[in-house]
């Protein structure tokens, strides 16, 4: 069921829907705007992930991670996530890389404030969300990197915070994390090849 286009959600009610709903769906409150994922495609509700989008989220998870553990960055992980990068929102990205803390990562997602990349992969019901909405607010607070995966163009959209147009790439992507001492260099044919299915 879509969510009311006029109401203005607050994080406080959203969690409160999470708590009533477990297992629950994927809640995101941006500017006031719940988005729910794995639901109906209506308004604000986007559809269950297709095995592409979860094979995308699987290689970059598998890729990123073992990079950034590998130069000590930190980690790469998936949602759900309820992460809250600005008071008053709530975004669980499809995989974020973020530093890993001196507790060794114990605990909740309260104190995770800041994130050195955000991916998002594109389905054709979340790409107004992915596109407008959650770029505009990942640029505003500074995130560093964000990827929009288009699985059915074969294409990723590079966005940094002062971007007015994204960078796109189509064969080799190459991600210089802050604070890294090494780059990471996707092939992107072959990625989108393994999330096809047509590189066994």
């Amino acid at each position: 069921m879509g969510m009311p286009a006029t109401k203005v959600w607050t994080a406080d009610e959203v969690r409160a829907l999470m708590d009533e709903s477990r297992p629950t769906p994927r809640y995101e409150l941006i500017n006031g705007e719940l988005l729910v994922s794995l639901g109906s495609g209506e308004q604000g509700v986007t559809n269950s992930p297709t095995r592409e989008h979860q094979r995308a989220v699987r290689e970059l998870l598998r890729l990123l991670d073992d990079h950034v553990r590998a130069i000590g960055l930190g980690e790469a992980l998936s949602s759900p996530a309820d992460l809250e990068l600005e008071t008053g929102t709530i975004v669980q990205p499809d995989v974020f890389v973020l530093s890993l803390p001196a507790d060794g990562g114990g605990g909740d997602w309260g104190g995770v404030m800041s994130l050195h990349l955000v991916v998002e992969v594109l389905s054709p019901s979340t790409a107004r969300y992915d596109r407008v909405l959650k770029r505009r607010f990942y640029q505003r607070i500074g995130i560093p990197e964000y990827w929009i995966v288009d699985p059915g163009s074969r294409v990723v959209e590079r966005w940094q915070p002062s971007d007015e147009r994204p960078e796109v790439l189509d064969s080799r992507l190459t991600w210089c994390p802050p604070g890294g001492s090494e780059s990471l260099t996707l092939d992107l044919d072959a990625f989108f090849a393994r999330v096809h299915g047509e590189d066994p």
